[in-house]
């Protein structure tokens, strides 16, 4: 890929000034020129960073970012292009194709070879690996590449999948039988859901069928996803030494439950299950004649998210899939990022991107995990339809996906709110949830930001708003261009206040209606009074009372600080369609 055409000096003086990163390498010759070695390894090294973008090595470039100039490689005073990239092609394995070019900076010229970034590990062609990584001191720096991190690195672009490699000294007897009857019994207790063809095949044709072992002629080869499944304790120790499972339960600075195990998955699976079902309280409440359930947490969320933990889990790292019991939350922590394409912007619509796919579809087979790939949307639904906050995977970091479920307190109103409406109205999707969550912590969204919410386009934004405010949950107003949502007053009534976050924001309506029952019942209001009346700045209170005034609801007294308002309507038969509980709650402010 040529180096384009609008990287002047100029550009390239940005991109000095913005200094070295993960894509972007300085190597100065102040002190030494550089040598072929160092060039090549240091080419060798961006190429095996993280990403799918450009990366730039540029010689003649101090590590501060002073431009001290690239020194002649070749005879006669010159640097040779093509001698450049002939030499990076033939001394790395696989050979790369780079591009170079001089580029003149403060009259000092800068050697700038574009690097591309190699799905595959390269080396060099005397066997020495590098890759491009963040060091301790949170600079971009160059550190050997092992062999377990490349094949972490395949497995995370799915050009290899860990549980399908096979383990030369484990053999069928390490299989236990016991663990084939779990696998059947998984099927017929999630009737619908697994693949419902396995239960009748022996072991051995389940085990192929499933991709857990191979034969080579009588002999039969068993992988590394034959030991997760069904692998004797033993074996599997020895076999899979990086898999764990943790599950601690904390209560502020006592530990009140922390065990460990190295069981196979579908056995751990069941244990989390007991577990969680051994904690997980559950009150009840009545939606006319209906009865639901708020658990502390949802079941659904909680065995999509260990499942995920366990299937995407990097088992070439060393670490225990981790479940953490606190008294505000549930915490799912596994080893290994997120897989490579997927981050917290697109984690709601991006496909499914298994690092170890064989050990995915186990658990789709088994009936354990959806089907259709929905796992972290179906984990955000179910913890919305329980009226709680929504997960977060914002802890998450390059070493480990960490994922928390909030606890605390349920919003009450959004679940009568959400029960009732799909009562008669049908059932809302995770979108409509989403939006109805958001819009209950903020005064109103733009399409802009609902897109943003649902991590889709404006215009499918755009459907689920509309959808709602077809249901009369949602109102919209202003022109086309900068439209904007909210809750619909009878939608804001009906979802009280929110234990967990506080009081909702008030609509406009609603705080037009507190200021208006102030002023007629304390014969004038002031902006500070708004302010505290309605929960907002001093700037939002006069474009409140500025509008009130603009509608004829206010007249205004006086100017600057001596500015006071009065109700432009002396009596209260307009109020009487308001709710009484707000008429008492304004009266009392």
């Amino acid at each position: 890929m040529p180096l384009p055409r609008t990287t002047m000096p100029e550009d390239l003086e940005t991109l000095i000034a913005g200094g070295e990163s993960l894509d972007v390498e300085f190597k100065g010759e102040s002190s030494r020129p550089l040598s072929d070695d160092d060039l090549v390894e240091a080419v060798v090294c961006l190429a095996n960073r993280r990403g799918t973008g450009r990366g730039w090595l540029l010689v003649g470039v101090e590590d501060d970012g002073f431009v001290s100039g690239a020194r002649p490689r070749h005879e006669g005073g010159s640097t040779d292009l093509n001698r450049v990239r002939a030499l990076i092609a033939n001394r790395t394995r696989p050979s790369l194709t780079v591009h170079a070019e001089l580029r003149s900076v403060n009259e000092e010229d800068v050697l700038v070879v574009e690097v591309p970034a190699s799905a595959d590990p390269v080396g060099t062609a005397t066997g020495r690996y590098l890759r491009r990584v963040v060091g301790g001191d949170g600079r971009p720096a160059c550190h050997p590449y092992h062999f377990h991190e490349m094949q972490s690195r395949r497995a995370d672009s799915r050009l290899l999948d860990y549980t399908a490699l096979t383990i030369p000294e484990a053999g069928w007897e390490d299989l236990s039988p016991i663990e084939f009857d779990r696998f059947r019994r998984s099927i017929a207790e999630n009737p619908g859901r697994g693949d419902e063809a396995l239960p009748s095949l022996g072991d051995l044709d389940l085990a192929k069928a499933l991709g857990a072992v191979e034969t080579a002629g009588d002999r039969v080869v068993v992988r590394v996803l034959g030991l997760l499944l069904f692998g004797r304790q033993k074996a599997l120790v020895s076999g899979v030494p990086t898999h764990e499972v943790a599950f601690q339960r904390l209560s502020q600075n006592d530990v009140e439950a922390n065990d460990f195990f190295r069981w196979p998955v579908l056995r751990v699976m069941e244990e989390l299950e007991t577990r969680f079902r051994s904690h997980n309280r559950e009150r009840e409440i009545f939606v006319g004649m209906t009865r639901v359930g708020i658990p502390d947490y949802p079941a659904r969320a909680y065995r999509e998210g260990v499942a995920n933990a366990l299937v995407h889990r990097d088992y070439t790292r060393l670490g225990a899939v981790h479940v953490q019991w606190h008294d505000d939350r549930l915490q799912i922590s596994s080893p290994g990022s997120f897989p490579e394409g997927v981050h917290l912007d697109n984690l709601l619509v991006t496909d499914p991107r298994p690092r170890n796919p064989l050990l995915a579809d186990a658990f789709k087979r088994a009936g354990i995990v959806e089907r259709t790939g929905r796992g972290i949307d179906a984990i955000f639904e179910a913890q919305l339809r329980a009226g709680r906050s929504i997960p977060s995977y914002d802890r998450s970091t390059a070493a480990g996906v960490t994922l928390v479920l909030p606890g605390g307190p349920a919003n009450l109103g959004f679940v009568r709110l959400r029960v009732e409406e799909e009562r008669t109205g049908g059932p809302l999707d995770h979108r409509q949830l989403l939006l109805l969550h958001h819009l209950g912590l903020q005064a109103r969204i733009t399409e802009a930001e609902a897109a943003r919410i649902i991590q889709l386009d404006e215009g499918s934004a755009r459907r689920s708003l509309h959808a709602l405010v077809e249901k009369g949950l949602v109102t919209a107003g202003g022109p086309r261009a900068k439209r904007s949502y909210q809750l619909s007053d009878e939608a804001r009534e009906r979802f009280g206040d929110d234990p967990v976050q506080g009081p909702h924001p008030l609509t406009i309506s609603q705080r037009e209606f507190r200021v208006e029952v102030y002023a007629l019942s304390k014969g004038r209001v002031t902006r500070r009074e708004v302010a505290e009346l309605c929960g907002i700045g001093p700037a939002q209170a006069t474009r409140l009372l500025a509008r009130m005034v603009d509608e004829g609801l206010l007249r205004r007294h006086g100017r600057s600080r001596g500015t006071w308002y009065e109700s432009a309507r002396p009596n209260v038969e307009h109020l009487k369609g308001w709710a009484p509980h707000m008429l008492k709650a304004a009266q009392r402010e």
